[in-house]
C-alpha cells in the first residue's frame, strides 16, 4: 500500500513541523546536524555561549526565511513525519571535497543530500513519498538534473545509515547511477528533462 505523502517546501511557517520531526523518536542524529554539515565549507563557527547543534538549527531557521526553500516537508494526513534536504549542488560546499560525493562533471545538478523520517514512520514510504516530492519540486524550480548519493547494500542496515536513502528506492525512481567511488555509495542522477509531463 503507497503511502499518501504530501510535500511542502521548508518556510518559516511550517518550521515547527519541521521541529516535530527532528524531535521525533530515532531523530537525535538529525537533531545535531540539523541538515546544515554538506552546507558548510569546514569547520562551523559557534558564537560564545552556543552549542554546535544550536547554531545549525539557527542556520537552517535563516535559510528557511531567505525565500529559497533549502527542502521539503513530508505530511502524511495532515502530520510532520519527513524531511528531505534539496538544492543546486552550488548550495553544499562540503561536497566538493568529499571522496564519495564530489561533483562528477561540470553539469549544474541539483542534489538530494538528505532524508529524515521520524521513527515510528520508518519503512512505511515516506522516503519514497519525499523523494516523488523532490523530483517534482526540482523540476518546478528549473532543475534539469538531479543527483542524490544513496546507500546500496545487499541487506537492509541500521536506519542511520540511510540517511542518503537506498539506492533501491533511487532505482524504482528511474535514477541511473553514473559513479562509484566506493563499494556502497554511488552516485545517481535522474535526467529531468525526459520525465513525462
Amino acid at each position: 500500500m503507497q503511502m499518501e505523502i504530501v510535500v511542502h517546501p521548508l518556510s518559516p511557517d511550517r518550521w515547527n513541523d519541521l521541529e516535530e520531526v527532528f524531535g521525533a523518536k530515532g531523530c537525535s542524529t538529525a537533531r545535531g546536524c540539523w541538515c546544515m554539515y554538506y552546507r558548510e565549507s569546514g569547520a562551523i563557527r559557534v558564537p560564545a555561549g552556543e552549542k554546535p547543534s544550536e547554531c545549525r538549527k539557527r542556520k537552517l531557521k535563516d535559510l528557511a526565511g531567505s525565500g529559497s526553500a533549502p527542502g521539503l516537508i513530508g505530511y502524511l494526513e495532515g502530520r510532520p513525519v519527513g524531511w528531505v534536504s534539496l538544492g543546486p549542488r552550488s548550495e553544499y560546499p562540503r561536497l566538493r571535497r568529499s571522496p564519495v560525493m564530489k561533483p562528477v562533471d561540470d553539469m549544474p545538478v541539483w542534489s538530494i543530500v538528505c532524508f529524515v523520517v521520524a521513527g515510528p514512520f520508518r519503512h512505511q514510504g515516506v522516503a519514497t513519498g519525499l523523494l516523488r516530492g523532490a523530483i517534482e519540486y526540482a523540476r518546478e524550480m528549473g532543475a534539469t538534473m538531479l543527483e542524490a548519493y544513496p546507500v546500496d547494500r545487499p541487506e537492509p542496515g541500521r536506519d542511520e545509515w540511510l540517511w542518503f536513502g537506498a539506492k533501491t528506492m533511487f532505482d524504482r525512481a528511474g535514477f541511473i547511477e553514473v559513479a562509484r567511488r566506493r563499494p556502497g555509495r554511488p552516485v545517481v542522477r535522474l535526467d529531468l528533462t525526459q520525465l513525462q509531463e
